[in-house]
């Protein structure tokens, strides 16, 4: 959640970040109001409280008639106490929502806007132009026995497939290089859970606006993870970091599950867009003052491994009503996909601030206290989308695929994918 200092001191700054991301700043006035009627229901708390007490040192003092008299009173206050109590328990909770409804203040330099209203920072690398007419990657995932969508849907439904043959070889050569490339920066592996309870998810800010986009397991308060930033968020909650053990870089591989809600007849064709798929997922646990410098690391990581699978792709600055609730600013670099003729998001990165860290607890020592750390993600590798992009970018005229150089070593010094039987 947003620091409430800003929100108390600063309430015009929280307005404008509402319309920034297209949103109404009713919230602002209602978690201002909120806040005005906890803090009455606090003073009523404690006037009662400290009658109470004042009149119940009076009665051992007391006898007859105003000893009884005294109790009386006493036994009041005691109903007048436990209702404002209660009162004021309500009134924490109303606060407490109305803060968690406002999603982190997005950063000046994000556009204004919406989805369409992105800024593009930067091209890099041509678009691939063929003397013949490419295949898609479903086309190409048959011909090389890689990907096998009508099992998919016959076993688990529409959205899901088989990686197959070379496919499955390919999703181990790609974690193999992300995590190789993860590890020489100086991230730890890790292999989290994909099933959290409600605090991880909510606190991440995956049950707000993205709810309907999460499967939650019937009969029991767990949840599938769409993202492995999920359970790394969590990983350090309740805890207090030194500084100097700052920044925790980590990447994490984990299956990734969602229910593309609203995504009704997009991209039903192929992988780019599943139920279910694999990832290799950047987290880090930094200071709020270099939160924007490791936004900047995390960036470069994702480019240098897109560099290394020979693609052409660009990087937005994405618009901050397309940011996810706990975002402050994010960036995407998409990749060219030549079948679509257009560019298609591969990885991501978002600095996320305090405000994760705020609902989880995780702070760091400084010197004026224990203060919020900054959590930061970033994709180094979605594996289905980047084997579309690979397949689609690399096809050669007779169906095989040409593997870049990076990614050999990982395929048994592979250079080139053949069609079966090829």
């Amino acid at each position: 959640m947003i620091d409430p200092r800003i929100l108390r001191d600063d309430p015009d700054r929280v307005r404008a970040a509402q319309a920034q991301r297209g949103l109404s700043a009713d919230v602002v006035d209602e978690a201002l109001r909120a806040d005005r009627d906890r803090k009455a229901a606090i003073n009523t708390f404690e006037t009662k409280r400290a009658e109470q007490k004042q009149v119940g040192s009076r009665i051992a003092k007391a006898d007859g008639e105003e000893k009884q008299a005294l109790l009386q009173q006493t036994a009041a206050l005691k109903e007048e106490v436990k209702a404002a109590e209660a009162a004021r328990g309500e009134a924490e909770d109303a606060w407490q929502a109305a803060l968690a409804s406002i999603p982190n203040l997005a950063a000046p330099e994000a556009p204004a806007g919406g989805e369409d209203d992105y800024t593009v920072l930067e091209h890099v690398g041509e678009p691939v132009e063929f003397d013949f007419e490419p295949r898609d990657h479903v086309a190409l995932g048959q011909l090389l026995g890689a990907i096998d969508l009508e099992r998919g849907a016959k076993v688990s439904g529409s959205r899901f497939y088989y990686l197959t043959g070379v496919g499955a070889q390919l999703e181990f050569a790609l974690i193999n290089l992300a995590m190789e490339q993860a590890t020489a920066a100086g991230f730890t592996q890790v292999i989290p859970p994909s099933m959290v309870n409600p605090r991880a998810m909510g606190a991440t800010g995956f049950l707000g606006q993205a709810a309907d986009d999460v499967y939650r397991i019937e009969g029991q308060d767990m949840y599938l993870v769409g993202t492995s930033e999920v359970p790394m968020a969590a990983y350090h909650a309740d805890e207090i970091f030194d500084a100097a053990d700052l920044p925790r870089r980590y990447a994490a591989f984990s299956p990734c599950f969602r229910k593309e809600a609203g995504s009704h007849g997009k991209d039903t064709r192929g992988i780019i867009r599943v139920h279910w798929f694999d990832k290799v997922e950047m987290f880090v646990h930094t200071t709020l003052d270099q939160a924007e410098a490791e936004h900047q690391r995390l960036l470069a990581w994702e480019k240098e491994f897109l560099d290394k699978l020979e693609l052409a792709y660009r990087v937005i600055d994405t618009a901050a009503g397309d940011l996810g609730l706990s975002a402050q600013r994010k960036f995407d670099c998409e990749a060219w996909i030549p079948t679509q003729q257009r560019y298609r998001e591969l990885t991501s990165t978002s600095n996320c601030t305090d405000f994760q860290s705020r609902r989880l607890d995780i702070r760091v020592r400084g010197e004026d206290g224990n203060v919020p750390t900054a959590t930061l993600n970033g994709t180094l590798c979605a594996i289905p989308r980047t084997i579309v992009a690979i397949l689609e970018t690399h096809q050669q005229a007779d169906g095989s695929v040409r593997v870049p150089a990076a990614l050999q070593p990982h395929l048994g010094g592979r250079e080139v994918i053949e069609p079966v039987g090829g």
